[in-house]
């Protein structure tokens, strides 16, 4: 025998004890097996003698069969298999080597045999996963720990409940719930992490709208303390009392309390009228009792002595002041509804069909796969299906948002109504000032009169240079107002407003799913391309879904919505229409005014004197870190 045939034997041995055994028809099985050493007749037929279990002969071109060969090794190798086969000799080569015509056709088989062997088990590594390891490390790393029983090579596993496959598998049902787990933790991290850009800009100008709200309210309290202190420096301090009140009363209404602005402006009202009854009308005259006192407050609404003012005033503030309210609900709101998408209960449905796009490859030990994107789609679509159904909600939520910030300027602009109080103020002590007489008889008819000692009054304690400092107006460009700024932030929302309608899409381009071209993950296999019907958005799109089974609808979501619906409600309500303004204020004495859109004296925004400020809030870092919340809250 020669030498070929002699060291066959041995190196085939070797070969298999490398490979898994080989069963019945394996091509490994059958080369190794070859029947080098059996006697063939000329035509190359088998010599063994008739009812000897022989080895089923392999065909006559295996070297044909074998897949992972390209085409042109597989030539090359076919034409030295036959010709050894032949039993020619001469100048045939494969892989540039040249076969000496000393070989004979049954040495030269033998090589060939050999070559076959060493591709086969090549072939073999690469399509089946031999070794768990590398499944094992991933499990660890990804589940923080090691688990019992995980498996060092790929067995069966017919206790798995989800990713079920006829090939061995490197899982158990331990595993899988693991995964399964895993599974439902990273969809919420993928949810938070689309919307972390979009909840940021909405809490972030939610808290910033609320600080500037602050700032304009100190602002204006001490453009109207230093009106007094400029001005009328006897009552200064007596009304100090009342103008904090007042604007701490604002506060509370614009971030939320359940208080009546009609009922807190007629209450500064009444307590200015006995200071400037006092002060200006009978100046030098302080000692008035507690009682009387009263009864010139209680009196200030039959003898009107600031003309239509208060009512002014209950109109600005009104037209101002709810839309600044609802627009900062709105924005919590907001933030709510994406806190809420992000932590939303995982079905079981949905929580199988993730284990099954995400971890069942890794048991068959692909580890570097990606699901395909029609299969992504399809998963992602089926547990999204009820988050979706908020995006016509969602649109219309920023849409009524855009109106009302649109809507907030002139005497709707909280800036210049605040900011312009002081001016309103003054016109209104004026007035009752120069009906001084006419006051006098009217409430010396209704509280009668009271004789009384001249005193002293308290003086302002400001001194001049603050008065004058306090007073200037800090020039400043047109972004810094509050208008711009909100526009800034509703041309940022505005590229939101299909968030919830793509979401699932988003998710699968941009995190998921393989890219198109390339070998994917289809649920069972890898394989070119996904074949499936991929279903649309939405719950009544999913009655087709070949992955995930929709049925009924969520609570959370139906809540949600109502909420929506309630909050457009209210910011469609507090728009400005051009053509009126109606405002409910309360359920008490009540107050419903009807004027008209545009601006005019009546309403102040044309200004009623030199002390007129247009919009002079300075806002010089609007995403600053938040200061100190508004003190007097309830």
């Amino acid at each position: 025998m020669l030498a070929g045939s002699v060291r066959l034997e041995p190196f085939s041995s070797l070969v298999q004890r490398q490979l898994a055994p080989a069963g019945e028809g394996d091509p490994a099985a059958l080369c190794s097996r070859t029947p080098v050493s059996q006697p063939r007749g000329s035509s190359g037929e088998s010599q063994v003698p008739p009812g000897e279990a022989g080895v089923p002969e392999r065909p006559r071109n295996a070297c044909l069969q074998l897949a992972p060969f390209r085409n042109r090794d597989r030539r090359a190798f076919s034409s030295a298999c036959n010709a050894g086969r032949a039993g020619r000799v001469g100048s045939t080569t494969w892989e540039g080597a040249t076969r000496t015509p000393m070989m004979d056709a049954q040495t030269w088989r033998a090589g060939c045999c050999c070559l076959l062997l060493l591709a086969l088990a090549g072939a073999t590594r690469s399509e089946g996963v031999q070794s768990c390891e590398e499944v094992r490390k991933l499990f660890q790393w990804r589940l923080v720990g090691a688990v019992k029983g995980l498996p060092d090579s790929p067995r069966a596993g017919p206790d798995l409940q989800v990713c079920i496959s006829k090939k061995p598998t490197c899982c158990t049902r331990k595993m899988e719930e693991r995964y399964q787990i895993a599974a439902r933790h990273d969809m919420q991290q993928v949810l938070q992490t689309s919307s972390s850009t979009l909840k940021f800009l909405i809490s972030r100008n939610a808290a910033a709208f609320q600080e500037a709200l602050e700032t304009l309210i100190r602002q204006a309290e001490n453009y109207t303390s230093i009106l007094f202190c400029n001005t009328y420096r006897n009552m200064a301090l007596e009304a100090a009392a009342s103008v904090q009140e007042l604007f701490t009363d604002v506060g509370l209404y614009l971030f939320g309390a359940d208080i009546n602005p009609e009922e807190f402006i007629n209450r500064f009202f009444d307590s200015l009228f006995p200071l400037v009854y006092n002060h200006l009308i009978n100046p030098g005259m302080t000692d008035s009792s507690l009682e009387y006192s009263e009864c010139i407050r209680t009196a200030r609404r039959d003898v009107s002595p600031f003309g239509n003012i208060p009512k002014r005033v209950m109109g600005q503030m009104g037209r101002s002041l709810l839309p600044s309210r609802t627009f900062l609900q709105a924005l919590n709101l907001g933030i709510e509804v994406i806190n809420t998408t992000d932590h939303l209960h995982v079905s079981k449905e949905c929580s199988r069909a993730l284990l099954r796009m995400q971890y069942c490859p890794l048991c068959q030990g692909l580890t570097l796969s990606k699901p395909c994107m029609g299969y992504c789609l399809n998963v992602v679509r089926g547990c999204l299906a009820h988050t979706v159904e908020l995006n016509p909600h969602w649109h219309a939520y920023i849409r009524s948002l855009e109106e009302l910030s649109d809507a907030m300027h002139g005497t709707y602009d909280i800036e210049h109504v605040l900011l312009n109080f002081h001016v309103l103020v003054n016109d209104a002590v004026m007035q009752a000032h120069l009906n001084g007489q006419k006051l006098s008889e009217q409430v010396n008819k209704i509280c009668g009169r009271l004789i009384r000692t001249p005193t002293q009054s308290p003086r302002c304690s400001f001194d001049g240079s603050k008065e004058k400092h306090g007073m200037k107006i800090s020039p400043r460009n047109d972004e810094e107002t509050l208008a711009n700024r909100r526009k800034e932030f509703i041309n940022s929302l505005r590229l939101y407003r299909t968030f919830y309608g793509g979401l699932a899409d988003e998710l699968c381009v941009n995190e998921l799913a393989a890219a198109d071209g390339l070998p994917c993950w289809n649920g069972e296999d890898i394989v070119k391309s996904y074949t499936q019907r991929v279903v649309g958005n939405g719950i009544k799109a999913q009655s087709g879904n070949p992955e995930v089974k929709v049925r009924g609808t969520d609570p959370v979501i139906n809540q949600i919505i109502d909420k929506l619906k309630h909050v457009i409600q209210l910011l469609q309500g507090r728009s400005p229409k051009p053509d009126k303004w109606e405002l409910q204020m309360g359920s008490g004495g009540g107050m419903v005014e009807q004027v008209s859109g545009d601006c005019d004296d009546e309403d102040g925004c044309g200004g009623s004197g030199s002390g007129e400020v247009k919009r002079t809030l300075k806002i010089t870092d609007w995403y600053s870190s938040l200061k100190q919340r508004w003190q007097k809250k309830i």
